[in-house]
């Protein structure tokens, strides 16, 4: 085998015939490489998402309520958030690399970006959603704004929110394989590598089935996250 930074390339002549052959998946090549690999790439991979989704949801959450109380703002952070989701991915990092290089903060930034619409919408709906018959109640009992905020108006959005948050994650999750042009780190370090080593077929589909069920278990963990947030809701249903 032939190790180069971030990913292992196969040697063709010196392994097995599933690897000589490019088979369509050679498992015991993926589990050989489990370790200095894909485990990494998953956890590089997972911190990455991480990061730009926190940081995402705290400005996205503070231009919300900013928004919420004062609707003529909502349009101004709508437009921005708007502007920079339509821009792709790949145009996104090359305009950042001048300025931060090929570098985690490079990828974090573009990142974060494409979580701002999504989140800050659904936060905005959220919020907006309370009824205003359960706002009159909370001010008949003496809640004051700030309370009613914290006690009343969040718990009921949060529904709106986590599903926000997932929608967020899943993208995210999606982007930082593309995020590996410009950040040597993630499940699309290795995509990239099979690529370029004769599309090596394991390495590709491993990484990439790897991605999937990562977006799949992280989008069930905060559906179990609203479950146990929300027991009002599942009190009803029962």
């Amino acid at each position: 085998m032939l190790a180069v930074p971030g990913a292992v390339l196969p040697n063709f002549g010196q392994t097995s015939s599933c690897v000589r052959n490019n088979g369509l998946f050679c498992w015991s090549w993926f589990s050989q490489h489990w370790s200095d690999t894909f485990g990494p790439a998953i956890g590089q991979h997972l911190v990455l998402t991480v990061i730009a989704v926190a940081i995402g949801f705290v400005i996205a959450m503070a231009a919300s309520l900013v928004a919420y109380r004062l609707p003529w703002a909502g349009a101004g952070f709508n437009v921005v958030f708007t502007l920079v989701f339509t821009i792709p991915s790949i145009a996104l990092f090359e305009l950042l690399v001048p300025a931060t290089g090929l570098t985690r903060t490079t990828a974090e930034i573009a990142l974060t970006s494409y979580t701002l619409l999504v989140m800050f919408a659904n936060f905005v709906t959220g919020l907006r959603g309370v009824s205003a018959d359960v706002l009159e109640a909370a001010e008949g009992m003496g809640l004051t704004r700030g309370q009613r905020l914290r006690r009343v108006e969040l718990p009921l959005a949060i529904p709106a929110i986590v599903a926000g948050i997932r929608v967020a994650t899943v993208t995210v999750i999606g982007l930082v394989v593309v995020a590996a042009y410009v950040d040597n780190e993630g499940l699309g370090v290795p995509i990239l590598q099979a690529i370029q080593n004769s599309s090596f077929k394991t390495e590709l589909i491993a990484a990439a089935v790897l991605a999937v069920l990562l977006a799949w278990a992280v989008d069930a963990l905060l559906v179990g996250s609203q479950w146990l947030l929300t027991p009002w809701l599942r009190s009803r249903r029962a």
